[in-house]
């Protein structure tokens, strides 16, 4: 094999996992070719070579390819180094076991972790208990990873080195040696030893609840998430992995406190406090276990065992109800229930000064007490509260890191003031920390102006290195990402039982639309209880959308307002206007399972509307765009914007484009007399102060509550294809999709009251449909009318105006637009729109006049609107009679249909 064969056939990923060597995120090792503290090579996969940016290197300044790489780590020479990659390229079979322990189980978990996008009941796993997978590492073990492409003989035998895999005690179907999987059907996370490289496996079986749950490989060792910041204060002990992984999604706890996971109330290992010793910040340690007498004894245990050891530390738990633990509360609450927990914690030993040798005998814990330590006893040592601004204080000198640290790990440029604290006398200076020269040079001069020894000010800068170390590495961890301007608002007990109690009640739509009534809104009980339905399907994996149809001063922008101000302010988003591209610009979960309201989409441009139709229909926008990196090039990247999300939008135009309108509801807004009649009154109502104002925001306060009450749960539905649609409604095939998505809307609604299957899904009932259908019949409509919504409303008034002044005669009667501007009090802009939509659909046509001095015109189609409403309404009553004669029974519908 020659070398352009070898370094063809072999690539620097299978070098680097031979030596059991893994890059980070950024592609950058700790240089094995000498001492290393930060990462300072660098791994170039496209060319398949690596480069040191160390001078302490003795291969800086070459770019080294895998022979090279090879011929330094052997120490060997060149010849041998090539003979050596012909044997890992292929050239030779590799012994079994050539890939070490962390390598193996690296790939694996890359492969479980791959897994979980493509396995629904992993999803629904980890949505049961409130972990997003895109945020934590966690993988899925469906047992395949031995089968078909995937079998290779060098891999069984590291898997089965690694206890991946059991033999069999029967052969497979072909007589060969057939393989058990370990831990098959479990969500799997990674124990990490030191080094930062994934030693061992923890898996969670998703299917037994009740003898054996958790697995984890033999030779356990590592930890979980990992070897805590070298500069934690607070460490958070947690019993369970899957609880340290909850608080892991919390970046309100992780920003203050370091966290890890024990294996169980007796699994405080060796290698856990070997760890904790290290710590040598450390001022506090919370156990977070669980709210059961195992759990409490198990925290007191432990508490009194690390005492021993560490002394000066403070120790405390944190309350939980009974019978919760971190991961319930997690999913039962909002992401705020830890704050409380954890400012309210209780001290487990009445002092924290130094002892005799303590037992871990009941007798030396004391009760729980709810003293918080004062505020001196957990100060920070460097102080980050201004990140543009670190101080550090050591006994004698104040440090002052102006303006921040450097982001890339290879150096540490900041800018230092430093303080004698006894006369004020200050240095200022620029440096990298990472360069002895520059420090030992710093210290000559520093001491040489204020006085101060060179020794202490060595040992300072060393320790302040190590904190701003600390402080980067922590800074630069990824945190559950935060839904902007998502404020969290847990229910009370007294909210939430009042909400349940209401949501359990009989006639639960009726109920519900008159409240809404209370809320202000005037009229429009249809209209004003189906667009609350839509604005609260936010909460479903497939959200609904409506556009309120209307002309100039019709009421529909506050309707609109009026509505969305009963969702939670939390999970509402109102924008007047949307410039071309800002809906690509929001950060990535910040429209997840969120209304959108829109005042206007008359005013969208084609870019804006474009990316407001993919969020509706697609729940995500994609966006190539350039990228600036940290070193300042240039790059491609892409930028994503997450949904479902749930919509509203207005709109004064009878038509618009077409794909927009087939993905909505329609509603028109009441332009009748008697409504504007109604909003006149309610206005003069509340001008003379007898409206109740206060009624009307603690109606809106009681709606956002039973939203917040309602569970996103799955529902099915057993009638799907029972009840055929309007076969002439526009685009049929995705209002059937509305049609069955708002079914399971107002299964949803009334969850108090409907069963659930074995697998907790909501199972929907006749009343269901047949609630949907009078709800959505305008909607259902307004698809198969042609004409839209506010023009349909004024060309039967215009024909009940005709048979008003032409008796008999009406279909032969002949008008011009100032006499219907007139008879029907509407504004010239408005009566043109209309005029202009008739004639052009050919409802109207001139029939005489001049453009000077207006047209004459004529009704050229007479349409039976009426009749084309009855046939559609008796055809649906139709089969929800067929439905109820079936035998299935049926609540009494809120809103009588009509025959």
């Amino acid at each position: 094999m020659e070398i352009a064969e070898i370094k063809g056939q072999l690539t620097l990923a299978q070098v680097l996992g031979y030596y059991g060597l893994k890059p980070d995120k950024h592609l950058r090792l700790h240089c094995p070719f000498h001492e290393d503290r930060t990462p300072s090579m660098q791994v170039y996969y496209k060319t398949h070579t690596c480069y040191c940016f160390s001078s302490n290197c003795k291969t800086h300044g070459k770019s080294l390819d895998v022979i090279d790489f090879v011929m330094h780590k052997e120490s060997c020479s060149k010849h041998e180094a090539i003979l050596k990659c012909k044997e890992l390229a292929g050239g030779s079979a590799p012994a079994a076991g050539s890939l070490s322990r962390t390598a193996i189980l690296g790939n694996i978990f890359t492969y479980f972790k791959n897994s979980v996008h493509n396995s629904q009941p992993a999803r629904e796993y980890l949505a049961q208990r409130g972990l997003d997978y895109g945020t934590i590492a966690v993988g899925y073990n469906s047992g395949q990873f031995h089968h078909g492409q995937r079998k290779d003989e060098q891999q069984i035998a590291d898997y089965l080195s690694v206890g991946l895999l059991s033999e069999h005690d029967r052969k497979s179907r072909l007589g060969e040696v057939a393989y058990r999987p370990f831990a098959k059907y479990s969500i799997v996370f990674p124990l990490y030893n030191r080094k930062g490289d994934i030693c061992s496996l923890y898996f969670r079986s998703t299917v037994n609840d009740e003898n054996q749950r958790h697995y984890y490989l033999k030779d356990r060792s590592g930890l979980y998430p990992g070897y805590p910041a070298a500069a934690s204060q607070r460490l958070i002990l947690t019993e369970s992995v899957i609880d340290a992984a909850t608080l892991l999604q919390q970046g309100e706890v992780t920003k203050a406190y370091s966290i890890l996971a024990c294996y169980g109330t007796n699994g405080l290992r060796a290698e856990h406090v070997a760890a904790i010793k290290t710590l040598t910040h450390l001022q506090e340690i919370i156990f977070a276990f669980d709210g059961d007498e195992a759990g409490r004894k198990g925290a007191a245990k432990y508490a009194a065992q690390l005492r021993t050891e560490l002394p000066h530390i403070r120790y405390s738990t944190l309350v939980l109800p009974e019978g919760e633990d971190i991961n319930s509360l997690s999913v039962s609450h909002t992401a705020a229930v830890f704050i409380p927990l954890l400012s309210e914690r209780t001290e487990f030993f009445s002092s924290t000064e130094p002892t005799e040798k303590q037992t871990s005998s009941s007798s030396s814990i004391v009760p729980p007490t709810t003293s918080t330590p004062p505020a001196e006893a957990i100060a920070p040592i460097l102080d980050s509260s201004h990140p543009h601004k670190l101080v550090y204080k050591s006994d004698q000198v104040t440090y002052y890191v102006q303006g921040g640290i450097s982001k890339p790990l290879d150096s540490l440029k900041v800018t230092l003031v430093v303080e004698r604290q006894d006369n004020g006398q200050k240095s200022r200076n620029k440096l990298d920390l990472y360069e002895d020269r520059q420090v030992e040079k710093l210290c000559r001069e520093v001491s040489d102006k204020l006085g101060i020894g060179r020794e202490l000010l060595g040992r300072d800068l060393s320790r302040l290195t190590d904190l701003l170390d600390g402080y980067r590495e922590s800074e630069q961890q990824p945190h559950a990402p935060q839904e902007e301007g998502a404020a969290s608002y847990p229910l009370t007990l007294q909210e939430r039982n009042a909400a349940t109690s209401f949501l359990r009640q009989e006639d639960l739509l009726g109920r519900l639309g008159q409240l809404l009534g209370e809320t202000g809104i005037v009229g429009e009980e249809t209209n004003r209880l189906f667009l609350l339905l839509v604005a609260l399907s936010y909460k479903m994996p497939a959200p609904l959308h409506a556009l309120i149809q209307g002309s100039s001063g019709s009421g529909k922008t506050r309707l609109l307002k009026q509505v969305s101000d009963c969702m939670p302010p939390e999970r509402v988003t109102r924008l007047t206007r949307v410039s071309d591209k800002v809906l690509y610009n929001y950060p990535e979960r910040y429209f997840i399972h969120r209304l959108l309201c829109l005042e206007d989409i008359d005013g969208l441009s084609e870019e804006a509307e474009f990316a407001f139709r993919e969020l509706q229909s697609n729940g995500e926008l994609n966006s190539a765009t350039s990228i600036k990196l940290e070193n300042g090039q240039i790059t491609s990247g892409q930028k994503t914007v997450k949904g479902p999300i749930a919509s509203l939008a207005c709109t004064t135009q009878g038509e618009i484009y077409e794909d927009n309108m087939s993905r909505v509801f329609l509603v028109a807004v009441d332009e009748s007399a008697t409504q504007t009649r109604r909003i006149i009154a309610y206005q003069d109502s509340k001008a003379a102060g007898t409206t109740d104002t206060r009624k009307e925001e603690d109606s809106k306060s009681f709606i956002r509550n039973l939203v917040r009450s309602l569970e996103p749960l799955e529902v099915i539905n057993p009638y799907a294809g029972k009840l055929q649609l309007p076969a002439d409604a526009h685009k049929i095939r995705r209002l059937h999709d509305l049609f069955l998505n708002f079914v399971k809307l107002m299964t949803l609604l009334h969850q108090y009251q409907r069963d659930k299957d074995s697998q907790g899904r909501l199972i929907a009932t006749v009343s269901d449909v047949e609630q949907a259908v009078e709800l959505m019949f305008d909607s259902i409509v307004l698809k198969v009318d042609e004409l839209d919504g506010s023009l349909r409303q004024f060309y039967e008034q215009l024909k009940d105006y005709l048979r008003h002044q032409h008796g008999d005669h009406y279909q032969q009667a002949t008008f011009n637009l100032r006499e219907i501007r007139q008879g029907l009090k509407l504004s010239k802009t408005q009566l043109f729109r209309y005029a202009h939509d008739l004639t052009r659909l050919e409802y109207i046509s001139p029939c005489g006049g001049h453009i000077n001095k207006g047209f004459i015109y004529k009704l050229s189609y007479w349409d039976n609107y009426q009749g084309l409403r009855d046939r559609i309404k008796e055809d649906l009553f139709t089969q929800l009679s067929a439905l109820k004669a079936a035998g299935q029974r049926v609540k009494q519908p809120a809103i009588a249909l009509e025959r």
